[in-house]
């Protein structure tokens, strides 16, 4: 098995945007983690030591998460209610269970990919 090695840091190396997005891991080596809990950014990374604090992803990913899983939503209960029809409570259980985690994991990867984009762009002012 072969492994591909990690750019260092000295070298400017960038993570790839794939693996930064959707496994939640540093812009610039791709190895540690980049969240602390659920959605918070670490402040530095564990495997390189870049300093996180300064990123922030503000609130694009729960505006991204808001107007894609709206739309999802929407269409699915419509579809649904119309082509099912069932009772009520079906949709009460339904749709926060589907929400939760989908906001949840939309609002990870969208944070993570704007994380990557800041870092990536910002490397040459200090960032």
């Amino acid at each position: 098995m072969t492994t591909r090695p990690t750019p260092s840091a000295a070298a400017g190396g960038v993570a790839p945007f794939l693996g930064v997005a959707l496994r939640g891991r540093c812009p610039r080596c791709g190895e540690g983690p980049l969240f602390r809990g659920l959605l918070d950014v670490a402040p530095a990374c564990t495997a390189c030591g870049l300093d996180l604090s300064r990123h922030d992803a503000g609130d694009g990913p729960a505006v991204g998460a808001i107007f894609l899983l709206g739309a999802l939503t929407v269409t699915g209960a419509f579809l649904v209610e119309f082509r099912l029809e069932p009772p009520f409570w079906v949709h009460l259980l339904l749709w926060p269970a589907v929400l939760i985690p989908g906001a949840v994991v939309t609002m990870r990867v969208a944070k993570a990919a704007l994380v990557w984009l800041q870092w990536r762009h910002r490397q040459g002012d200090g960032a």
